[in-house]
């Protein structure tokens, strides 16, 4: 329920402080008063799309702030939770526009975007009026329309989910298919790849040992030689042997030399293990260049095998493992292609008829719901004077879709014998206005916690017309907040609570004032909507019988 409404400095409004009340609420006064920079000023808070200059002349900014109470399972709640705004008891909105047109909004103290507060008013506010093409007159709001009416937003959130389900298996579907298609296309060229990759079996990092090992055993021939020798002269008949018999001679020595030969020694005894070091590994690199020469070229040709396989499939050596193994992935795809084909497909068909079923099942609950409300409407119509008019919920085959598959249209025939055709091209102004207030009693039954507000839709109509359009408004406040701009005394009479809009000059400065009435002040303004500007005591008489009824 909107609590209040602060209005500063938007248009002809320098400030205002309105409190709303459970109810029916009217606002009346003279064409032009302002009644209409109201809903300016509310559509302002609530992010809708509106005048783009609100800023009163001479003022640096605009200002509206609205306060909701909600209830504790208020819809507004999800939104509020979804933006990770705090969410208390109560809700207060509050934006600002400044002079540039730089636009500001907060919900709770919070900054927030515009959407954040378009999402929130549709929870919170419906605005109705007889040019609505918002909602009611929309063919393409009626389905949505239908579907809270019957309460079926669950059936049709799970069409929404299988026709999403069966989108996505015929993506995977076609995704498979084009994969699949394009592997057999280079199947023989995998297969053989494979084939000449697992022949050769390349390890990671053999080529670079194949290379050392080539290099080494082509020079071995010329460097051998060499090493020969070198063994020999570490050898017994070398180093070694020498070093023997020098230790053996300071040993002979050493008897009489009073230990001044001991370190000498001990250093020739190392010199020796230390030769006989290097004698041991000359040896091993000796017998390491012992190699034939098939040797040679079985290395060679299988170091160029591997070099020429990477350069076919331009990857490093190295990669050729690797590359292997993707290949062969995409064969054991193909190989398995047929059976995960099949399972796509099957996934495909079990999707369809789900959604075939969910479909069938919103589709028939959207007929039952058409004649519920059909006869809701029927007895809606003529306590709004509509007798002879017939309203009619059209459902209609349509392409299936994620909504479902029907199209579905309000119609209307303002006589009998008249063909039935839609709500805004059969309806007059004043028919409208009674047609919309019918349906908007019929498909807000079941809500709580909104507020409705209808913008002159009594337009076009009077007497006996106006004031059941004035008792369906009263029923419609009895389970929600309800406002109305009206210039109709028989609708203002219904209020249970009454403001008055009119505009002064003052200081050369044109502003708009919103006042509260007391019940002496109703009598007199229902008297003028009666009489006009001059008051009698006839016209108050009027007004009171009309506040008695």
């Amino acid at each position: 329920m909107l609590r209040s409404l602060d209005i500063r400095d938007i248009l002809i409004i320098d400030r205002l402080e309105l409190t709303l009340c459970p109810g029916l609420n009217v606002l009346t006064g003279e064409t032009g008063a302002g009644k209409t920079i109201f809903l300016d000023a509310l559509g302002f808070v609530l992010g809708w799309r509106g005048r783009a200059e609100l800023v009163r002349e001479g003022a640096e900014q605009g200002e509206v702030i609205a306060e909701f109470d909600l209830a504790h399972d208020h819809a507004a709640y999800e939104v509020l939770k979804e933006a990770g705004l705090p969410a208390d008891d109560g809700l207060i909105l509050r934006r600002v526009n400044a002079r540039d047109g730089r636009k500001t909004s907060w919900v709770n103290d919070r900054r927030v975007s515009g959407e954040v507060l378009r999402q929130l008013s549709d929870s919170l506010v419906e605005v109705h009026g007889q040019h609505d093409d918002r909602g009611l007159v929309n063919p393409g709001a009626h389905r949505r329309l239908l579907d809270a009416f019957g309460g079926l937003e669950k059936k049709a959130a799970r069409c929404r989910t299988t026709w999403n389900s069966l989108k996505e298996a015929e993506f995977a579907l076609a995704d498979t298919e084009v994969r699949l298609e394009a592997v057999r296309k280079e199947e023989g060229f995998l297969r053989h790849a494979v084939d000449e990759m697992d022949r050769l079996a390349p390890e990671a990092g053999e080529d670079v040992t194949l290379d050392a090992k080539r290099r080494l055993m082509r020079v071995s021939r010329q460097i051998r030689e060499d090493v020969a020798r070198a063994r020999t002269a570490l050898g017994p008949d070398g180093a070694e042997g020498m070093i023997r018999d020098a230790l053996r001679w300071l040993d002979g020595a050493a008897a009489n030399a009073q230990g001044v030969l001991d370190d000498p020694m001990a250093t020739v005894s190392r010199a020796l293990e230390e030769v006989g070091n290097a004698e041991h590994g000359v040896a091993m690199v000796l017998d390491a260049l012992e190699f034939d020469t098939a040797e040679l070229e079985r290395v060679e040709e299988r170091l160029f095998d591997i070099r020429a396989l990477s350069r076919k499939h331009d990857v490093p050596p190295d990669g050729l493992p690797g590359l292997a193994g993707e290949f062969r992935a995409k064969i054991a795809a193909l190989d398995d292609g047929a059976s995960g084909l099949m399972e796509r497909r099957q996934a495909v068909e079990d999707a369809r008829k789900a959604y075939a079923s969910a479909a069938a099942e919103l589709g028939q609950a959207r007929a039952a719901a058409a004649k519920k409300l059909d006869a809701a409407m029927s007895k809606e119509l003529p306590p709004l004077k509509m007798e002879r008019a017939s309203f009619s919920t059209k459902v209609t085959g349509a392409d299936p879709g994620p909504e479902g598959g029907e199209h579905v249209a309000f119609t209307i025939a303002t006589n009998p014998g008249m063909p039935a055709g839609p709500l805004n091209r059969i309806a007059s102004g004043g028919e409208l206005s009674r047609f919309l207030l019918a349906l908007k009693v019929c498909l807000t039954a079941g809500a709580d916690g909104l507020t409705m507000i209808f913008d002159e839709i009594d337009r076009g109509i009077g007497g006996a017309t106006a004031d059941a359009v004035g008792r369906r408004l009263e029923c419609l406040a009895s389970r929600a907040q309800v406002l109305v701009v009206t210039h109709s005394p028989q609708v203002a009479a219904r209020a249970a609570h009454h403001c008055r809009v009119e505009k002064s000059v003052r200081d050369g400065m044109t502003l708009s004032r919103v006042t509260p009435l007391s019940d002496d002040d109703r009598i007199d303004e229902i008297a003028r909507m009666l009489s006009g500007d001059t008051v009698t005591d006839e016209a108050r008489a009027a007004a009171r019988a009309l506040l008695a009824a």
